[in-house]
């Protein structure tokens, strides 16, 4: 019996050694490196076609560059700059422009909570006034009066960890929807560029919540909040905790809140499009470092990194041997979190919502993208999705504030990109 356990623990042994390496030759192999497209099932004529369709939308006039990353099975199979960073300049764009990527930021601080939560420092059951006292008397608006002050009643419960991340939480934006509690969001300037997240906090605790917790999906200030909660669980400032955690161990050498004058040159310009072409303001926000770190939409970044970070969570949370999340954490990331009775989230047909990402729930409403697939998008309309079914990855980049024309960018993206999957 001791000679067959002592061949039983070898045996063992030799396979988890054994699964080990192919776990780590199979990791190694998904390493972002560029590839033909039909060594991963793509198909170049019809990839060529999906570059040339989004460079015809800089061609008419609609944007004034883009830079595109796409990978599958871990490998790149496509990349390209066109146009111009800033066409008053004429600079060119290139593949390390540097982009505001305003929600973008969200799935990142979404990551960072996701470290913490494994971490043992929050469950997402936890309310939220565990870790942010000045929440616990929160009160919920319950209509509008005409002298300005909304009714109010009690929370039927307190706002979770899960819906703050599920924007479920209660809280509004202030510039997206009507209502008494977003005029007094936008008359306290909650998301001040130039105050700190405890001010964000102190003004929030004094502004009822819009509707009940756990009671609908409402876009929100949420994700800005769990920026301020990654300093209260972490010990450590947002932008360290992201640099030092996040940032430097993925290789993301150009993402930072600010770009600072040394990248300035690089920083892509910011243009409406409309019917007299492409406006834009000067070219000086974010370039300078400000107080406020918005967890919701303060950093900027490239393709490059955005790709490193979006084939992070693609391969379960792992990339060139650095583990940022466990396979389950990304699971749960990309889960379905509405509350029951709501199917999608308004705006996004076909679309659920998982934790700090959408989920797609119905290919046909979204340009072929699978079930399960998760995305989200910046307002000067950079964009990225994760198709796990198809082993997918996509990020695009640019800088325009017409939101019909990023919108319909992003459709047209998904349909040219599924053509060349085989």
């Amino acid at each position: 019996m001791a000679e067959f356990k002592t061949h039983f623990i070898r045996y063992s042994l030799a396979v988890a050694l054994g699964l080990s390496t192919l776990l780590q030759a199979h990791a190694a192999e998904r390493d972002l490196a560029m590839v033909a497209p039909e060594s991963v099932a793509m198909n170049s004529a019809a990839l060529e076609a999906f570059t040339a369709g989004l460079r015809a939308e800089v061609d008419n006039g609609q944007l004034a560059g883009i830079v595109t990353m796409v990978s599958r099975h871990g490998k790149l199979v496509q990349k390209d700059s066109y146009g111009y960073q800033d066409l008053e300049n004429q600079t060119p764009m290139q593949e390390d422009s540097i982009f505001r990527i305003f929600s973008m930021t969200k799935p990142i601080t979404g990551v960072a909570m996701m470290m913490l939560m494994e971490e043992g420092k929050f469950t997402l059951d936890d309310p939220v006034e565990k870790f942010i006292p000045a929440f616990a008397n929160l009160i919920v608006a319950k209509d509008d009066a005409p002298n300005g002050i909304p009714l109010a009643e009690l929370p039927e419960h307190k706002m979770t960890m899960r819906e703050l991340m599920s924007h479920t939480g209660g809280l509004t934006y202030g510039p997206f929807s009507r209502s008494r509690v977003d005029t007094l969001y936008n008359e306290a300037n909650v998301l001040d560029r130039n105050s700190t997240l405890q001010e964000m906090i102190d003004k929030l605790a004094q502004i009822p919540l819009r509707q009940q917790p756990g009671s609908i999906w409402h876009y929100s200030v949420s994700v800005d909040v769990q920026g301020y909660l990654v300093e209260v669980l972490s010990g450590m400032g947002f932008d360290e905790f992201l640099q030092e955690r996040l940032f430097a161990p993925l290789g993301m050498v150009d993402t930072r809140f600010y770009v600072g004058q040394e990248k300035a040159d690089r920083l892509s310009r910011e243009y409406t499009s409309g019917s007299n072409g492409l406006s834009s303001p000067e070219n000086s926000e974010f370039i300078e470092p400000v107080p406020f770190l918005s967890g919701g939409g303060g950093l900027t970044s490239t393709a490059g990194d955005y790709m490193r970070f979006a084939q992070m969570l693609a391969n379960g949370g792992e990339l060139d041997g650095v583990r940022i999340l466990s396979e389950q954490s990304v699971d749960l990331m990309r889960a379905n979190h509405l509350p029951n009775g709501q199917t999608e989230i308004p705006g996004y047909p076909g679309n659920a919502f998982g934790l700090n990402v959408a989920v797609v729930m119905d290919p046909a409403k979204n340009g072929g993208m699978s079930t399960g697939s998760y995305w989200w998008w910046g307002i000067a309309g950079s964009w990225f999705w994760i198709d796990p079914v198809e082993d997918l990855v996509f990020v695009g980049m640019i800088q325009n504030r017409n939101l019909g024309v990023a919108r319909g960018l992003q459709l047209k993206s998904k349909e040219l990109l599924y053509n060349a999957v085989e």
